[in-house]
C-alpha cells in the first residue's frame, strides 16, 4: 500500500486541522508524512497549531491505524484516493481555499473535463422543473459538457438520468462514504454512472448521510463547477446554498424563471431578482454567458484586441490583472473613478464585448 496516501488520509483526521490548515502544513513541512514526523518542538514553532493537534501528531498510532483500514477499503471497491496534490485532482477546486484536502473517487470520468456544468435543485421537482431539466440536458450533448449534481431525489436524479441517456459523462457528489449510496432508490441509477461518469466524496467509508455533512457536500459541487443551473428551488435549501457558494467563488449561476405564487420557483425567481443568477430560459443562455457561442466572427472575436482605450478605461483593465473576474467596489477602490464615471466606461465596455456583467456586482474581462 501506498504509505503516502496512508499518512494523506491520516492528515484528514488530526482534530483541529482542516482544509486550509492542512494544506498550509503540507506546504510548510513538504508532505503529509513529514508533517506527522515532525518532533514536538518544531510542530510549537507553527503558527496558530492547537496543542490537541500537536498531541494528535505526536501519538499517531490509531489515526494511522485508521487509515490503513480505509486504504483496505479503498483497493477492495476500486476507488481512487485524489489528495490535492494529484494531477488527476480536479484542478477547479484547487482555486477554492476550502477545497477538500483529499476526494474518494469511483468512476472513469475526466473530473478535469473541459466544460463541467452542475444542475442542482429541489427534491420536490414538477412537471415544469422535470421539462426544463431534461431540454437542458438534452441540449448539452453537442457542448462537450460533464454534468455534476448531488444524486438525490428530483432534479439531481432527472439531470443524471439524462444524461445517462444521451452518452454525457455524468458525476455524483455525495454526502456520506462510498459504502452505501443515499438515497436507496438511486442504487442503479449510481452503477449505471460508473460506466460513464462516477461517484465522488470527500467523506471516508461509513460516513452516514448526516444533514450536516450536505453543505460541504454543496461546495464541491459548487466548486468543481464552471456554471451552476437552478432548475427549481424554494426560498431555502441546499440549492440556494450551493449557489451563494458559486458565486462565493467566482462561478457562473443561472436560474430558472417561475409563476411568482409556485413554491418551488421562489428560491430561483429570489436569485434572479437579487442579481446572483444569471436569467436562464434555455441552452443559448448559457452559450452566450460561457462564451460557448461557435458562430462569432472573427470582426467580433478581435474587437478586445485591437480597440484603442482611453486613460480611465486602461486603469479600470489594469485592475484585472492575471484575474478574469473583478467585483465593482475593488475596481471603485482601484480605479479612484467617480461611481457613475466608472459606471458609465463600464457600460460602453461591456456594449464592445471587452467585459461582461456577472451577478453580484462583478464583471468578467472576456
Amino acid at each position: 500500500m501506498n504509505n503516502e496516501i496512508t499518512y494523506q488520509i491520516a492528515l484528514t483526521l488530526i482534530p483541529g486541522i482542516g482544509d486550509i490548515s492542512g494544506k498550509r502544513f503540507v506546504s510548510y513541512c513538504g508532505s503529509a508524512e513529514a508533517i506527522f514526523k515532525e518532533n514536538r518542538k518544531s510542530l510549537e514553532k507553527i503558527t496558530g497549531i492547537r496543542e490537541v493537534t500537536i498531541d494528535a501528531l505526536c501519538r499517531p498510532k490509531d489515526l494511522l491505524k485508521r487509515a490503513e483500514q480505509e486504504m483496505e477499503f479503498i483497493v477492495k471497491n476500486g476507488i481512487k484516493p485524489l489528495f490535492y496534490q494529484d494531477p488527476d485532482y480536479p484542478r477547479r477546486l484547487l482555486q477554492c481555499d476550502d477545497g477538500p484536502m483529499m476526494l474518494y473517487y469511483k468512476g472513469n470520468a475526466n473530473l478535469n473535463a473541459e466544460r463541467v456544468v452542475a444542475i442542482v435543485g429541489t427534491r420536490n421537482i414538477t412537471d415544469y422543473g422535470k421539462e426544463n431539466c431534461t431540454r437542458l440536458v438534452n441540449d448539452l450533448v453537442d457542448e462537450q459538457v460533464m454534468v455534476i449534481s448531488g444524486l438525490a431525489y428530483g432534479v439531481d436524479t432527472i439531470a443524471h438520468r439524462t444524461a445517462l441517456k444521451h452518452g454525457v459523462p455524468t458525476v455524483g457528489v455525495l454526502g456520506n462514504g462510498l459504502q452505501q449510496v443515499y438515497p436507496a432508490a438511486n442504487k442503479k441509477l449510481a452503477a449505471e454512472m460508473l460506466a460513464n461518469g462516477g461517484l465522488l466524496t470527500e467523506c471516508m467509508s461509513g460516513t452516514q448521510p448526516d444533514r450536516e455533512n450536505f453543505p460541504r457536500r454543496n461546495r464541491i459541487i459548487a466548486g468543481m463547477s464552471d456554471a451552476v443551473i437552478v432548475i427549481e428551488s424554494a426560498l431555502k435549501g441546499g440549492s440556494l446554498i450551493t449557489a451563494d457558494l458559486a458565486n462565493s467563488y467566482n462561478r457562473d449561476v443561472f436560474a430558472y424563471p417561475g409563476r411568482v405564487m409556485d413554491l418551488y420557483s421562489q428560491g430561483c425567481n429570489y436569485l434572479i431578482r437579487t442579481n446572483r443568477a444569471h436569467l436562464m430560459e434555455g441552452v443559448d443562455n448559457l452559450r452566450y454567458v460561457m462564451r460557448w457561442e461557435r458562430d462569432r466572427t472573427q470582426e467580433e472575436r478581435q474587437t478586445s484586441i485591437f480597440r484603442e482605450f482611453s486613460d480611465e478605461e486602461k486603469r479600470i483593465m489594469e485592475c484585472f490583472g492575471s484575474q478574469n473576474v473583478v467585483s465593482l467596489d475593488d475596481l471603485i477602490v482601484k480605479t479612484d473613478l467617480p461611481t457613475t464615471k466608472l459606471a458609465g466606461l463600464l457600460l460602453n465596455l461591456e456594449f464592445d464585448g471587452i467585459v461582461m456583467a456577472l451577478p453580484g456586482k462583478r464583471y468578467r474581462r472576456n
